[in-house]
């Protein structure tokens, strides 16, 4: 499908009045950056140099990021650690305009970390510091209330799970039967691992390999494996669309009752794709809120995933970036 400039203008002005809250498992992303000149003598492995060290918000945290880079007005609700990471992961979303408020802290948990050691542009190692118990049902009921004071003002609602523990059977559960009266979009980002009843979410956005862990299918590399897979997924859970995500391959946009439509990817360059997820499950719902259908969002999203695989680390596209892409 053809998206013209005007129209990504404009569903990026309507972003701007826009309200999208995100809920599921936040994280700190942590860069060290340096250089390789040698082989260690005590393994083999490279040494690398240390030259600087960066951090961003990761995980649902960057979802909400992604979102307010867009225009967006964003509510992030999660679970943090009483440490130094969660104060880290506040201020920085703080700098980036997105409302924290809603995270919770426990001194029971860690702030997820995920350290990244990289050089020459390329990820030599990533270490996880984590606690991935699943929240206790008080702390839901509790995310659950804060959420519902905030609908009335709601467009969308994104779920991001990365079976860190704040995500659980009772909260989605309760974000279903708190969403679906009031007609507010509801996208989720699953995690097949963290098995969970994903029925009548308004989007979900697997990427390939995700697919078929969900569709308990084998990924046999053919055309006729992927739309098995999509098949089965949209019969057992039923999302109004589906949008997978295949690497450089682009994505398929699965609405139900149609057929499937491949969208090639839009990317010149790719770097990193650290966060490609969260842009794309971020920029198709923002475009959703805005108006668009979900065509245009699939192509909205696609651009905008474009953009951020073309940058090293868990980046964002801003709305000049984004409607400059459509000009390529």
């Amino acid at each position: 499908m053809n998206v013209t400039v005007k129209r990504v203008k404009g569903l990026l002005r309507a972003a701007t009045k826009s309200r999208v809250l995100v809920v599921g498992d936040v994280m700190l992303d942590q860069f060290l950056w340096g250089r390789v000149k040698r082989i260690s003598p005590e393994a083999p492995v490279p040494v690398v140099e240390f030259q600087s060290e960066t951090y961003m918000p990761g995980g649902a945290a960057n979802v909400a990021r992604n979102l307010t880079a867009l225009g967006a007005n964003v509510g992030l609700y999660g679970l943090v650690g009483k440490d130094d990471g969660a104060k880290m992961l506040k201020q920085l979303l703080k700098e980036d305009s997105v409302d924290s408020s809603g995270l919770i802290a426990s001194a029971a948990r860690m702030t997820t970390r995920k350290t990244r050691v990289i050089a020459h542009q390329q990820q030599m190692l990533r270490v996880d510091r984590e606690t991935n118990d699943a929240a206790e049902p008080r702390v839901t009921k509790r995310l659950l209330g804060a959420i519902e004071a905030e609908l009335d003002t709601t467009n969308a609602v994104i779920i991001c799970d990365y079976s860190k523990g704040a995500v659980t059977q009772e909260l989605l559960d309760g974000l279903r039967t708190l969403c679906k009266p009031r007609g507010i979009w509801l996208s989720f980002d699953p995690k097949p691992a963290h098995q969970l009843d994903l029925a009548a979410m308004s989007l979900i956005t697997p990427n390939r390999g995700e697919l078929f862990a969900l569709a308990g299918l084998p990924d046999e590399a053919t055309e006729t494996s992927l739309n098995a897979a999509v098949t089965a997924v949209q019969e057992k859970f039923e999302p109004t669309i589906m949008l997978v995500t295949l690497s450089e391959h682009g994505m398929l946009l699965c609405p139900r009752g149609e057929k499937p439509t491949l969208i090639p990817t839009v990317a010149q360059e790719i770097y990193d794709v650290s966060g490609a997820g969260d842009t794309v499950i971020a920029s198709f719902t923002l475009a959703i809120a805005a108006g668009a259908s979900p065509a245009e969002a699939a192509v909205f999203s696609n651009h905008a995933a474009g953009v951020v695989v073309g940058k090293m680390g868990t980046a964002v596209v801003t709305p000049r970036e984004l409607s400059g892409s459509f000009y390529v």
